[in-house]
């Protein structure tokens, strides 16, 4: 590869959101961004979005939650580029339940897609990478990869699982100089959160605990931050000099982290038995330094 040749990037999960944003910002700033989708043919708004802004985007049909597909579209991107310099593995699904209401089926179901899908594309680019002794593979996961967000059992435990496989990854690919990070973003301004209305409730206990929920992302999307700031945390974790490990950023993100570590655990339960709206409003804020008042 010569000196003026682009990093090559690839994005999962390019079709909208984080990584539709990333797909773009990473493209507008120099790399070669190889952006996947389950279907090409959905992915017009993405198309015309980075035409908007003058930029070319190679879309690869790949579907992240199947082995097969994943090996096709890492063929498809290797018959067109040298090497895979950027693996944003970003693609995911949300999912709201309280674990008394979710089936083991969508506990499995979202940790093939959240957590799987990145380990399939991982693999993908690691043997290459290895045998360069270069390259970065960033992680998305949220801000609930390290929070049990309430009446999300199946999500958080997918994040959570993404961020003990990372930090795994990263002492592994350490000797080989491959960087990891994992990107930790809030809430940001995403057609996922309006799509994620589903509230299970079958057994009428956790009616509060679903309506917090929702109180919570209402909050985030009153002030959610553009993903186009997510995409540049993520080319800062790409190319800074002094990596980190974990990245927090849009609403709620580094405000949340920052303090979850100084809540004790009875105070984290507690917060859980409280009965009244306003008082765990309340209680939220005081514990985590963000309002969640609408």
């Amino acid at each position: 590869m010569s000196a003026h040749s682009p990093s090559v990037a690839v994005v999962t999960g390019a079709n909208s959101g984080i990584g539709r944003a990333t797909a773009i910002y990473l493209a507008q700033n120099g790399y070669r961004v190889f952006g996947t989708v389950r279907n090409i043919d959905k992915a017009t708004k993405a198309i015309a979005m980075a035409s908007a802004v003058g930029v070319d985007i190679e879309w690869v049909e790949l579907d992240i939650a199947d082995d097969q597909s994943v090996t096709n579209g890492f063929v498809d991107i290797m018959q067109r580029t040298e090497r895979i310099d950027v693996l944003v593995n970003n693609a995911g699904v949300g999912g709201n339940a309280v674990v008394e209401e979710c089936p083991s089926s969508m506990y499995l179901d979202i940790m093939n897609i959240n957590l799987c899908g990145a380990v399939r594309c991982a693999q993908e680019v690691l043997p290459a990478m290895r045998q360069r002794k270069s390259g970065c593979i960033i992680n998305v996961s949220s801000v609930v990869g390290r929070f049990a967000a309430l009446a999300q059992a199946p999500y958080v435990a997918s994040k959570w699982a993404l961020e003990a496989m990372s930090e795994g990854l990263a002492q592994e690919l350490a000797p080989f100089n491959i960087r990891v990070a994992i990107i930790e973003p809030g809430i940001t301004k995403s057609a996922i959160f309006a799509k994620n209305i589903d509230a299970p409730n079958s057994t009428g206990a956790y009616e509060a605990h679903y309506r917090r929920m929702f109180q919570f992302y209402a909050a985030g999307m009153a002030n959610s931050t553009d993903p186009f700031e997510v995409g540049a945390v993520i080319r800062q974790a790409i190319e800074t000099t002094t990596p980190q490990l974990r990245y927090p950023v849009s609403w709620g993100g580094p405000e949340i982290l920052a303090s979850r570590d100084s809540v004790s655990d009875a105070e984290w339960v507690a917060l859980g038995a409280i009965e009244d709206d306003a008082e765990y409003i309340a209680s939220f804020e005081r514990l985590f330094g963000i309002s969640i008042a609408t």
